[in-house]
């Protein structure tokens, strides 16, 4: 299944801005079959500049990156737990996601008109959280109510989430997210039967002035305290950027002081968010492919998401560091070194790793 995040903010924070530019930006990675799934759905090429050294190193005939689907989500206005504007909608779609980039405006463009008429990260902020605890608190009690039936009649795990429930209902009552609650061992499915929309980890987007980078103050503190992670892009420019030919577009960002892609930057981040290691296949004049591993997992969870028989015919796997098989020059090189291991099943992958799967088939 592909990594699903969901685009969300208040109207004209810029988040369509930023769709916009990363639906462009699937047209930027080299031999890749860009699409766009539906209107409001892009699938954005995870670029890695050490796959990129790896196949140069080896000969790859291509490279196949990884992706992520972005969808961008109706515009969320006070009211959407009631069903006010878009809500009902939005809050179905972002169930279906499994993170959230959260747009905010933080620019100072007078021409773009705030819904609030006033410029207030924080406070739109502090809108989009309430109708997604609200939201949330609704579904919880629900919940509450049939698992508290369940309990009555003695069910160990019953019991256990009706607990939980509980804990999850009071911390949304006093505006806490549902993830700031563990989840019982006793019922480890609790979370997602529930599918709570704050349990969802959440990356903020600061939409900035051009030429900027830097996140704002008050939008730091509050992810830090969220535990949630933060990046300042500016939309407007990362959306004509994305029109721009490769190194007219590394010219501009240059000439405005902008480091590096702001929106790679956001799949970058997007992905760190979800606890994901890369790792990569690649052989001397055949393709190299990116691949991402939930952190913490092993070489046969890595063969399983490259194919399924892979995973069931697994023998063993050789595997080396990227940096040890650029440095070696290729595999021949890195045999000659002895930094090409031989690993079994329950060796659990590092991030840059290169595999390569033995398997029956």
């Amino acid at each position: 299944m592909s990594t699903r995040i969901g685009i969300v903010g208040m109207p004209n924070a810029g988040k369509s801005s930023l769709f916009n530019a990363l639906t462009k930006a699937g047209a930027e990675a080299a031999n890749y079959p860009f699409t766009t799934i539906e209107p409001n759905v892009a699938v954005v090429p995870v670029i890695d500049e050490r796959m990129e050294e790896v196949a140069k190193t080896l000969g790859s005939s291509e490279i196949v990156w990884d992706t992520v689907d972005f969808h961008d989500i109706a515009g969320l206005v006070a009211g959407a737990h009631q069903g006010e504007g878009l809500g009902n909608k939005f809050l179905a779609n972002i169930r279906e996601t499994h993170a959230i980039v959260h747009v905010v405006r933080a620019h100072t463009d007078e021409n773009v008109i705030h819904p609030e008429g006033r410029v207030d990260p924080l406070a739109d902020i502090e809108t989009i959280e309430t109708e997604l605890v609200m939201a949330d608190l609704e579904a919880a009690e629900r919940r509450l109510e049939k698992v508290g039936k369940q309990a009555r009649g003695g069910d160990r795990v019953a019991i256990a989430e009706e607990r939980w429930l509980g804990e999850v209902v009071a911390a949304l009552q006093a505006g806490r997210p549902a993830r700031t609650v563990p989840v019982p061992e006793e019922a480890p499915n609790a979370a997602r039967d529930l599918g709570s929309l704050t349990s969802k980890p959440v990356l903020f987007v600061a939409n900035v002035d051009e030429g900027s980078e830097e996140v704002p103050a008050a939008v730091a503190a509050h992810a830090a305290a969220q535990g949630a992670r933060a990046v300042a892009v500016s939309s407007r420019i990362e959306s004509e950027l994305a029109e721009l030919e490769d190194e007219d577009a590394a010219a501009m960002r240059e000439e405005l002081g902008v480091s590096e892609s702001g929106l790679q930057r956001v799949v970058r981040e997007a992905f760190a968010l979800l606890e994901l290691i890369s790792f990569f296949t690649a052989g001397e004049a055949t393709i190299a492919q990116s691949w991402h591993l939930h952190r913490g997992l092993t070489a046969w969870h890595a063969a399983g998401q490259i194919h399924s028989d892979i995973q069931k015919g697994f023998v063993r796997a050789e595997v080396i560091g990227w940096r040890e098989l650029v440095d070696a020059g290729g595999y021949a090189g890195a045999r000659e070194r002895g930094t090409l291991r031989l690993e079994g099943r329950d060796y659990v992958m590092a991030d840059g790793d290169v595999i390569t799967v033995k398997f029956t088939p």
